[in-house]
């Protein structure tokens, strides 16, 4: 396990005309997307579908484990509403915001 790690930072980033915001303090990181819209394009897949190993953890359950090993928390907003956690469990914490805004954008 990774020791004293401290961040202390400030990054917005631009994608296709949208600003993320990426913020950290001490052990905590907060990463704000401006909307569901453009969460769903950064997490889109482009191409064909990979085969996945159906004993490999999800994307989910490997960013938290990353997360812990570095002794880090990350927060997942989106419009500034916290999505998921990482860092504080065995597993990510997932909102219920998290599950409002993905079925909201099923009816885009």
């Amino acid at each position: 396990m990774v020791s004293g790690l401290d961040l202390e930072a400030r990054l917005v980033i631009s994608h296709n005309g949208d600003d993320i915001q990426i913020a950290a303090s001490g052990t905590y990181l907060i990463v704000n997307i401006p909307s569901q819209r453009v969460l769903d394009e950064l997490t889109s897949s482009n191409g064909p579908e990979k085969p996945k190993d159906p004993g490999a953890p999800n994307a989910l359950q490997q960013l938290n484990m990353l997360a812990l090993q570095l002794g880090l928390v990350l927060d997942l907003r989106v419009a500034g509403k916290t999505y998921v956690t990482f860092g504080t469990g065995r597993t990510p914490k997932i909102t219920f915001n998290a599950v409002l805004g993905k079925i909201g954008s099923f009816f885009r």
